[in-house]
């Protein structure tokens, strides 16, 4: 009985029922997803063809954020976009999973990513006679890797559970991509140890980084406020746009993980 009844694919609801709203939902993310693979695709390719970008650390881990990002991206939205034409929106078990494995790898690495990126503007604005020797190839290179490495350490720890658990009954996902609280639901078995375990992994996770960064800011404010209240301006605009990167990505992220709410519909909505 168990051979026979496993699952092999999941039913993804999506966002609406309404077919106006998807055609309304398909123009706005396939536009979405237009914009993001030209704007990074053009941010990796100026960094790589300009010899003055290239050798500088900011626009180094800016490149590789940019490609973080736009396979991040890649992962979730094409499948999302065709999804909104078809009236089954399934995917595979190991489709799924395999989502699941790329959206925590990628999303763990960039987590890492700006935090490495945090302690550049901290080095940049802070100690500027002392940044090339501090932010040298070989401290830049290894912080990558371990962006990386960080990710990859995260998104195994959980899939090495999700990918033996049994599904056999209910196969509808309340979003529009796989993502684990969602999948252990579904699971012919008791998660709550694995549900802690994911709130313990991707919440604290994004909770540490993001309390990290929102130190390290606030030490760049108050040594240049120190230092010349006209600095303080100059740092402020330098910085603006990482805080304004760093609060929409880890907003949701920590909502979502590190205090989860019980309505499926506010999550599916950030």
């Amino acid at each position: 009985m168990k051979n026979n009844s496993m699952l092999n694919e999941f039913i993804l609801l999506g966002l609406t029922n309404s077919w106006e709203l998807e055609m309304i939902f398909f123009v706005i993310f396939f536009l979405a997803y237009i914009s993001i693979l030209a704007g990074n695709s053009l941010i990796i390719l100026i960094v790589i063809f300009d010899s003055h970008l290239h050798s500088t650390p900011m626009y180094f881990l800016l490149a590789n954020l940019s490609f973080l990002d736009m396979t991040f991206s890649t992962v979730t939205v094409p499948k999302k976009i065709t999804d909104f034409f078809r009236e089954r929106k399934t995917i595979s078990l190991w489709g799924c999973m395999t989502q699941i494995f790329f959206v925590h790898f990628l999303g763990g690495s960039e987590i890492a990513l700006l935090v490495v990126m945090a302690v550049d503007r901290y080095v940049a604005i802070c100690k500027p006679l002392q940044y090339t020797t501090i932010m040298n190839w070989r401290i830049l290179v290894g912080s990558v890797l371990l962006s990386w490495f960080v990710g990859f350490v995260h998104t195994m720890s959980q899939m090495a559970f999700a990918v033996t658990l049994p599904f056999c009954g209910p196969n509808v996902i309340d979003d529009v991509f796989c993502d684990l609280p969602l999948v252990f639901t579904l699971a012919c078995t008791d998660t709550y140890i694995l549900d802690l375990l994911a709130i313990a992994d991707s919440g604290l996770l994004s909770l540490i980084c993001f309390l990290l960064l929102l130190v390290s800011y606030t030490i760049i404010l108050l040594t240049v406020h120190r230092r010349s209240s006209g600095g303080l301006f100059k740092a402020l605009s330098t910085l603006s746009a990482h805080i304004t990167v760093v609060t929409l990505f880890f907003g949701p992220i920590i909502l979502i993980y590190a205090w989860p709410s019980s309505s499926y519909a506010f999550e599916k909505f950030l």
